[in-house]
């Protein structure tokens, strides 16, 4: 049976990890009959976001902590994530991403990564493993592993830093689209870039999974 990790960047799309996205690629994962574990980084959260008003909280949060909300408790630590012992990798999407796993929200494309984020990412590439990344995670790819072909929609501010990056964007107009570096076995999907319901959010997990499965 064919075995996923799936890091987590917290809990909640404006600082931590998209909940709809994470949800659907563990049930995405599940129905195509394949295991997953569940992984994030034993760091504190670059900030707290109140989902209710979008305001700043002046309080301190980890993001494995806040990850294992999703989890049930059933998470691992990153620096626990032995690339061997897995057949695919993939990120949902969220703030987190863009805040917890690395800087881009608050640098831009001089933004840095998380060593972690790096490794586990660059040991799969090694290993010729797939690697999958949704909704805003491909940004984070595109930096690890420039040359990479992906998209994140059709946002033209954030397709031109993943240029400035060293990567390829490609325009996705629908939530089931996929673009598939055969190259570096990275599949992205754009998920809520693009304005949607749960269902379309769903149908890119599917989309997703499903081409990297084809991958291995």
């Amino acid at each position: 049976m064919k075995k996923f990790a799936i890091v987590l960047s917290g809990c909640g799309v404006y600082d931590g990890a998209e909940i709809h996205e994470a949800t659907m690629t563990m049930l995405a994962v599940d129905q195509a009959g394949a295991e997953y574990d569940l992984f994030a980084p034993d760091i504190d959260q670059a900030h707290v976001i109140n989902h209710l008003n979008g305001g700043e909280m002046n309080e301190k949060r980890n993001v494995l902590v806040e990850s294992a909300r999703i989890a049930r408790g059933n998470i691992y630590p990153l620096s626990a994530f032995i690339a061997a012992n897995y057949d695919a990798i993939i990120f949902p999407g969220g703030f987190g991403v863009a805040k917890n796993l690395c800087s881009y929200a608050f640098d831009g494309p001089g933004f840095s990564v998380n060593a972690e984020v790096e490794k586990v990412v660059k040991d799969m590439h090694a290993a010729g493993k797939p690697i999958g990344a949704l909704c805003i995670s491909p940004v984070m790819i595109a930096k690890i592993l420039p040359g990479s072909k992906l998209t994140i929609g059709t946002d033209e501010g954030t397709a031109t830093h993943i240029k400035e990056v060293g990567s390829e964007h490609i325009n996705v107009e629908t939530h089931s689209g996929v673009v598939v570096d055969e190259k570096n076995k990275l599949v992205t999907n754009p998920c809520y870039m693009l304005d949607g319901k749960i269902s379309d959010i769903y149908a890119g997990a599917v989309a997703a999974v499903q081409a990297m499965l084809k991958l291995m």
